[in-house]
């Protein structure tokens, strides 16, 4: 879409409305913008909206089967045309958030620039002003989360060697506007994340949940609750904070995840892909400085959850959601669905009526260590050739089902050879090409038989503490090394060897190697990076800022028969240039702005 017409698009949606009982409509239905201070239901729906165009965590047959994670089964699947040479600027590009995120972003400035404090949402005076506050805090905290999406797609280096961002506007912008704009640089946008940040903060809590008392209200809103006509009413500074702060605001933008999407913007910048000290001056330490507010939130490695492990999967963890509450590995989700099996069915085997659409790589599955935490390479390792899932990180079996592992409501066992049924190797189109089929993010209670179907309680992830105490790991590693906290206290090896802990790796002699090595320390990061965030769409992404997508090659799998195998070594091919580390601006935009420059690489 072209972007003079995605603000054409926004300009008649700020003007119409079908809620003809709310209001009197005028001629056709048109409503003028300014009317919106009649019509708090109106001015919400363009923050909601914003949400709406949120991206969650992946589920498998996204990024990753463009990466050596994983391939899809499925025949003529975008991704795989991506992953093997057919990604260029005229293309369907499936990482593109051009759209999206602008026509989001001017969602926010039309709610921003209308006169939020004549805005009745509720009839309580002090309970108004603080949801005026709340919502416009919310604003600009998804106009930041907008803007790193659209930075981590689109940034990059342009023909003349300049890092640049994306086209960004600080306001509504009319389709009369002159749309031949040049790009931020990445400094720029990079600020523009903060400094939205920062004002979100000042208006936002650190997290939605009940007080128990005044004295419990955050100061931030004194000028609002602390005055006599709320004082002097029984639970009323309490009651109007929890009413407005309280758990009805769960799974809304708060101060946690204002500071999550800081991390992830900082990991970004100070990564390897966007290293230009002329052009970006965002450092490790400041990386791993933003990290660590979210890690110190539950209190440090100790802190790490015990269920992250298998957050997807955990029942009574699920069941027991109420009110937008989180589980303890869960900063940030979607509501909570009772009635799925959708990936389920994309994603189990034949032999559990799925379509075994994502199939994980020998690739991944050599990235799992042994039982001590040695690679499989490693001399002392206990791997054994001959019985290759044996004596491995229990994540293996966890993430994966490999030939004779278990999966499914019955524990069915499931056979991935060529020579075997419907789950081997190219029996049908929904059997594996890799022999393996993905297990991670699917509920093992999940029963998709069409004659018995037991449907289960799920939700979307945005956010979970993992991933930042691996952001942590990676930057302050980078920054001081593996052992040095800098000003916090833990180090990158104190939240790996958590880490690794969680995951049943106790043995710390592999891990104590590395931290005596901060190139060796950063391979083991990594790789702890790709196992535990696998299939959740962070692989590609990685492998981009990492300046690494282009040394893919092929993707490899195994065949087995009976207790034999053979490596299949060019499952698939991997076929992207350095170039392509970087997205591209949308084809139609760089034609027809002049100002719009093109990265690098994309003709």
């Amino acid at each position: 879409m072209k972007l003079r017409n995605i603000f054409m698009i926004l300009a008649s949606a700020a003007l119409l409305t079908a809620c003809d009982d709310v209001f009197t409509p005028a001629a056709e239905n048109m409503k003028d913008i300014n009317e919106m201070e009649n019509d708090p239901t109106m001015a919400r729906g363009f923050v909601l909206t914003a949400y709406r165009n949120l991206p969650n965590y992946e589920v498998g047959t996204g990024t990753d089967v463009a990466t050596d994670d994983a391939v899809t089964n499925e025949k003529g699947a975008n991704w795989s045309k991506y992953a093997t040479g057919s990604w260029t600027v005229q293309s369907w590009d499936p990482t593109g958030r051009w759209n999206s995120d602008l026509s989001s972003m001017q969602y926010l400035y039309i709610f921003l620039n209308s006169n939020v404090s004549n805005i009745g949402f509720l009839k309580n005076v002090n309970e108004n002003k603080l949801m005026q506050r709340r919502l416009t805090g919310e604003a600009y905290g998804l106009l930041a989360t907008h803007a790193y999406y659209l930075l981590r797609a689109h940034a990059g280096f342009d023909n003349e060697g300049k890092l640049l961002g994306t086209q960004l506007f600080d306001g509504f912008v009319g389709t009369d506007a002159d749309f031949n704009q040049p790009r931020k640089t990445f400094q720029e946008h990079v600020d523009f994340i903060l400094a939205n940040i920062e004002k979100a903060d000042k208006l936002l809590p650190m997290d939605y949940e009940p007080v128990t008392s005044d004295d419990k209200v955050p100061a931030k809103y004194d000028d609002i609750l602390n005055v006599p006509e709320v004082t002097s009413v029984k639970d009323g500074k309490m009651g109007i904070y929890n009413k407005v702060m309280g758990e009805n605001a769960r799974q809304l933008i708060n101060g946690l995840i204002l500071r999550a999407i800081k991390a992830r913007t900082l990991l970004l910048a100070a990564s390897p892909a966007f290293q230009d000290p002329a052009q970006n001056n965002v450092t490790w330490a400041q990386a791993a400085d933003a990290a660590a507010e979210v890690v110190d939130y539950v209190g440090g490695p100790s802190g790490l959850p015990s269920t992250g492990l298998t957050y997807y999967d955990n029942d009574a963890e699920m069941k027991a959601l109420q009110t937008g509450s989180n589980p303890p590995e869960i900063i940030w989700r979607s509501t909570k669905n009772a009635e799925e099996i959708d990936d389920e069915k994309n994603n189990f085997p034949p032999s559990l009526y799925g379509s075994g659409r994502t199939n994980p790589t020998q690739n991944l599955v050599d990235a799992f260590p042994d039982a001590k935490g040695y690679p499989i390479t490693d001399a002392r390792s206990e791997y054994d050739k001959s019985n290759p899932y044996a004596n491995r990180d229990p994540r293996l079996a966890k993430y994966i089902i490999y030939n004779g592992a278990t999966a499914g409501v019955d524990n069915k066992v499931i056979k991935t050879g060529s020579s075997s049924g419907d789950d081997g190797i190219g029996r049908r189109d929904a059997s594996t090409r890799t022999g393996y089929y993905m297990k991670k993010m699917l509920r093992m209670t999940a029963n998709c038989n069409p004659s018995n179907t037991s449907k289960v309680t799920k939700y979307s992830c945005k956010a979970r503490f993992t991933e930042f105490f691996l952001d942590y790991a990676e930057a302050a590693n980078e920054a001081w090394g593996p052992k040095n906290p800098g000003t916090h206290a833990y180090s990158a090896y104190d939240v790996i060897k958590a880490i690794r802990h969680r995951a049943g790796l106790t043995d710390d002699t592999y891990l104590d190697e590395c931290a005596g090595d901060q190139a060796k320390m950063r391979e083991l990061i990594r790789n702890e990076r790709r196992l535990e965030l696998c299939f959740e769409g962070f692989r590609f992404w990685d492998l981009r800022r990492w300046n690494q997508l282009d040394k893919l090659t092929s993707v490899q799998g195994i065949d087995w028969n009976n207790d034999t195998f053979t490596i299949l070594p060019n499952v698939e091919e991997r076929h992207f240039d350095s170039y392509m580390n970087y997205g591209y601006i949308p084809y139609s935009e760089a034609l027809k702005y002049s100002n719009l420059h093109q990265n690098k690489g994309w003709k």
